[in-house]
């Protein structure tokens, strides 16, 4: 474990193995104490219950001030004084539960002491990873050691030299080599047939079906009951050890009532049910953890996108480096087909890039000097040379793993409700089980061993697993499905809440509009033709700062304008300049009415325009008017579309609010179909109608950019952002963050949710239905034990399963 001098997030989102931990830890003065705040990742997490055990079992500790464990990215988070326990003491409780906890790469040393990450080779046994990791802390210099044999990873602290450490390792017989895998290897990539439990399991499983030839072709009987024994202690080896752990830390688990029920069924001689139980309870877990491991790969698969170098130009020098090595300031070189490395900004070069796996968007974005660019997108054509605006930890791919993880972690309220029932309902079930052994016994005075088998057979079945599993499993997959399609939502909470609005409201400029004033209308009056019309109002506009000058100007090209003198700015009216010896004005009616021109005969244009919402303006000297050019804001692309998709998914109200006067707002709306529209609004007036509009209809979404309408945000049940990659504040602010301009996400974002729920809802009825049935026919002895694990860990995959539906697109 290593400490900093400064309290970080402790994500460990920057890297770092799945069978490895603490990323990133802090130190922080409370009286004579030291606080340390850190991140362990855990391996083999196939229970929300068992996580929570394991939560439950290190907040015990002695030290410990806070622990939280995410187990939707394998995680637990601890705030423990130093002086009074140490990390180690930590990850012996994670290690008693029978998982695994390492140290990753990414992590800091000690003061004094540097941290260098060695690729092994040539290991070919635990035991041998093992003895290497003593060898090498035994070596003079070296702090501290861990050594991943399923990565082949060795991250080793020391204030010795490399050579020394990579000296130590060939004597041993194995090759070490200083760097590790990329990001991309950070998770442990050990064959699942080769992970431990994973083989016990199918040793176990060979050892049940001998037992059973041996018991069909009537063996010796002891040698049948040897077989079955080897089959429960080799099966059954983690699951005991997990089990009794957290007896012994005062918990108990799914893994404690299976050591019962076992070794109830060893008691009264059911030799056989006790193999097939361990057998078939190791394997269930053993796929539940490898079906769950694939749901995390929404986090890992972000991982991946960032390389972990890139070309830096320095000193006239063009240096491959480590992005931890690089710095704000430094000019990268990215060639055509290679992934960007870090946040930027383009100073030569031009080329497309692919920016699907931030944005969403299907399209690749031309990118020239002053473009932004981000880590993790792909350069399709030309080269660009990017100056570094972000350090990689603080990049817009970097801040959206951790922002995904998080969300992962935060509970829907049906998981809240699912943990509070099970909270009651385990205590329940054992306190049912006692009572069915022991009320037919002395009561009514049934055999015991009928009773007791029925009382250990509804221990299995009762199993909370399946139901608590049921929940967490969808919110990680459809967050992760989000997330892949350029929608980062906060948490579950948000995402079951997008299912029910029933009204959404928009902010016009930058979000159903594109924010930036465009010439759509040019007409001449007389003596120019439109070109030439334009060319002479851009070449007075291009000194004026004004945003509808600068329109005209784009749309005219800053390039081979004719050149003016004496430009002057009327505040209110307009501009002027002198060309070809007379003086140009380019401004609104006030401006020309003022010059004397009599514009009745322009009317009926100016009014249809300006119906329209747009910006009139008038180009012409002191005696003629040239003609006329409408500015306005015009409409994203999909705008129209997108709104018809919202109302699709059965939204009942789709409005929009702005600050604008009421003809603009109408216009607009007109255009796009909208239910109503509120004009003239303050910031303060778009949060007071969104809380009307509440008390109407029930549930109500705000569409913004996620800074301008804070308040109309924070009032909404479900606050958006749009169009915010790499923007911080907008990512921090809202409830869900579109991170590209595309509208027609929010339609996606609520068919997602309406899945979601709905598959939630399944699988908490299918949980509570297979219980019941089994529980009822318990009772009747219809079930034996194989049959209850059989269904127990049956229903725990086939919710993961219909879960895991949700990382496929959805129509």
């Amino acid at each position: 474990m290593e400490k900093q001098d400064d309290i970080h997030c402790g994500c460990g989102c920057c890297g770092g193995e799945a069978a490895a931990a603490v990323s990133e830890g802090g130190v922080a003065a409370l009286g004579s104490d030291k606080l340390i705040q850190a991140t362990f990742l855990v391996d083999g997490l196939d229970c929300a219950d068992c996580a929570a055990k394991v939560e439950k079992a290190v907040r015990r500790l002695t030290g410990v001030v806070d622990a939280q464990m995410n187990f939707a990215a394998a995680k637990l988070k601890v705030n423990y004084d130093a002086a009074r326990l140490a990390d180690v003491d930590i990850e012996n409780v994670i290690t008693g539960f029978g998982y695994r906890v390492g140290v990753s790469p990414a992590a800091q040393a000690a003061p004094g002491y540097q941290k260098t990450v060695f690729r092994i080779s040539g290991l070919d046994c635990a035991d041998c990873a093992a003895k290497l990791e003593k060898r090498v802390a035994a070596v003079s210099g070296v702090r501290a050691v861990q050594l991943n044999f399923g990565t082949g990873n060795m991250a080793v602290e020391h204030s010795c030299q490399i050579r020394e450490i990579i000296q130590a390792v060939e004597q041993a017989g194995y090759e070490a080599v200083e760097g590790s895998e990329p990001a991309a290897a950070a998770v442990d990539k050990q064959a699942w047939w080769l992970k431990p439990r994973m083989l016990a399991t199918l040793v176990s499983g060979v050892l049940v079906a001998g037992g059973m030839v041996m018991d069909w072709m009537a063996v010796n009987e002891q040698a049948t009951i040897t077989t079955y024994v080897l089959a429960m202690l080799i099966g059954g080896y983690h699951v005991a050890k997990s089990g009794l752990y957290g007896l012994k830390s005062m918990t108990m688990d799914t893994n404690f009532l299976m050591v019962i029920a076992v070794t109830g069924a060893a008691a009264i001689g059911e030799w056989s049910e006790g193999a097939t139980v361990v057998f078939l309870f190791s394997l269930g877990n053993a796929l539940q953890a490898y079906t769950l491991d694939k749901t995390r790969d929404s986090i890992r698969a972000l991982m991946e996108l960032a390389p972990r170098e890139a070309l830096v130009k320095r000193d006239g020098e063009e240096l491959r480096l480590p992005v931890e090595a690089i710095v704000v300031g430094d000019i990268i070189i990215v060639k055509p087909g290679e992934r960007i490395a870090m946040d930027g900004t383009v100073v030569s070069g031009m080329s497309a890039v692919n920016q699907a796996a931030i944005t969403g968007e299907s399209m690749p974005v031309e990118k020239q000097a002053g473009s932004n660019v981000y880590a993790g997108t792909v350069n399709e054509q030309g080269a660009l040379e990017i100056v570094v605006d972000k350090l990689a930890e603080d990049s817009t791919l970097a801040k959206i793993m951790h922002m995904v993880e998080e969300a992962q972690a935060k509970k829907a309220p049906l998981q809240q409700m699912v943990d509070v029932f099970a909270k009651y309902y385990t205590p329940a079930v054992i306190l049912a089980a006692v009572a069915l052994t022991l009320v037919p016994t002395f009561v009514f005075h049934e055999p015991f061993d009928v009773w007791f088998y029925r009382a250990l057979v509804l221990l299995v079945i009762s199993c909370p697993c399946a139901l608590v599993i049921s929940t967490p499993v969808s919110i990680v997959s459809a967050i992760g499905n989000a997330s892949r399609n350029g929608v980062l939502i906060k948490g579950g909470a948000y995402l079951e809440q997008m299912g029910k609005i029933r009204a959404v409201a928009f902010d016009k400029t930058g979000t159903l509009t594109v924010g930036k004033p465009k010439v759509t209308d040019v007409l001449p009056v007389i003596g120019l033709a439109a070109e030439e019309l334009l060319r002479t109002a851009a070449a007075v506009e291009k000194w004026s700062e004004h945003p509808l000058a600068e329109a005209i100007v784009a749309h005219a090209g800053n390039h081979n304008l004719p050149q003016v003198t004496n430009f002057q700015a009327l505040v209110g009216r307009g501009a002027q300049a002198e060309f070809d010896g007379q003086t140009v004005y380019v401004g609104n009616a006030r401006l020309f009415e003022e010059l004397g021109h009599e514009l009745t005969a322009l009317e009926n244009d100016w009014s249809l325009l300006e119906a329209q919402g747009k910006t009139v303006m008038l180009v012409g000297t002191d005696k003629d008017v040239y003609g006329m050019l409408a500015v306005a804001d015009v409409l994203r692309d999909n705008s129209t579309e997108a709104v018809a998709a919202i109302k699709a998914t059965g939204v009942e109200q789709v409005v929009m609010l702005t600050g604008d006067n009421n003809r603009v707002a109408g216009a607009i709306a007109g255009k796009l179909g909208l239910d109503a529209f509120y004009g003239e609004l303050l910031p303060a007036d778009k949060a007071t109608t969104l809380t009307n509009m509440a008390s109407q209809y029930g549930s109500v979404a705000m569409v913004g950019d996620g800074v301008n309408d804070a308040p109309a945000l924070a009032t909404a049940d479900v606050g958006i952002a749009m169009g915010v990659a790499g923007s911080d504040t907008a990512l921090e602010t809202a409830d869900i963050a579109l991170l590209s301009d595309d509208l027609s996400k929010l339609s996606y974002v609520m068919r997602l949710s309406r899945k979601t729920v709905s598959i939630i809802k399944q699988n908490i009825s299918f949980s509570l239905g297979v219980k019941l049935l089994f529980v009822v026919a318990t009772f009747f002895g219809f079930v034996n034990l194989w049959l209850a694990v059989l269904a127990d860990t049956g229903a725990a995959l086939l919710v993961t399963l219909n879960g895991m539906r949700l990382v496929r697109e959805i129509k």
